[in-house]
């Protein structure tokens, strides 16, 4: 008698096109909280208050900052490659005039990524970070919550930030990439 193969369950992973038919399908209500990130669909979890508060505070002190520097787009969706589409909190992007009006802005023009980490910090930092150092995302702030403070990672190499710290409260800081969008952590954390 032949031998068997044993099975073996394969994943079947989704492109950013068949997401979207997805969507336009109506599959995910307009009001779902949903990304996708390597293939996979994730599930986020409602904004709490203050969640929203910090993401609203932050993209009121870039926008008053970078004037003409960056588009600072507030929990839209950013595209890595054809099986990731992560919506980060906020994204500082090159200027464009059309405000990416025809397309999704890619690594290439994104200067800052900002997560909001309530009760997602593991997973931001766990697989999101990850997934940002690996397209080479120049820097990205993780706003933790529960204890009040600002991380920060910058500098890609090798799918890992090798350079990581978390300035004190009282502290101003400001993207490498765009230094006009100083943010007084005294400001932030009131």
């Amino acid at each position: 008698m032949p031998a068997v193969a044993a099975f073996s369950p394969q994943r079947h992973r989704l492109t950013v096109d068949q997401y979207y038919r997805m969507a336009e399908a109506g599959i995910f209500k307009e009001d779902d909280r949903v990304e996708l990130i390597e293939g996979e669909i994730i599930d986020m979890p409602p904004i709490g208050i203050d969640h929203a508060y910090f993401v609203n505070r932050l993209t009121s002190l870039f926008i008053q900052s970078v004037g003409l520097q960056a588009n600072v787009s507030s929990q839209n969706p950013i595209r890595l490659n054809s099986r990731s589409e992560p919506q980060p909190d906020i994204a500082l992007l090159r200027y464009r005039e059309d405000f990416y009006r025809h397309t999704r802005p890619g690594p290439k023009d994104i200067l800052l990524l900002v997560e909001v980490s309530d009760t997602t910090l593991r997973y931001d930092t766990e697989v999101k970070l990850p997934l940002y150092a690996r397209h080479e995302i120049p820097e990205v702030w993780i706003v933790d919550l529960e204890h009040q403070r600002l991380e920060v990672f910058r500098r890609p190499e090798g799918g890992v930030y090798v350079e990581m710290f978390s300035p004190n409260r009282d502290e101003t800081i400001a993207p490498i990439g765009l230094v006009e969008a100083n943010v007084n952590l005294r400001n932030l954390f009131i």
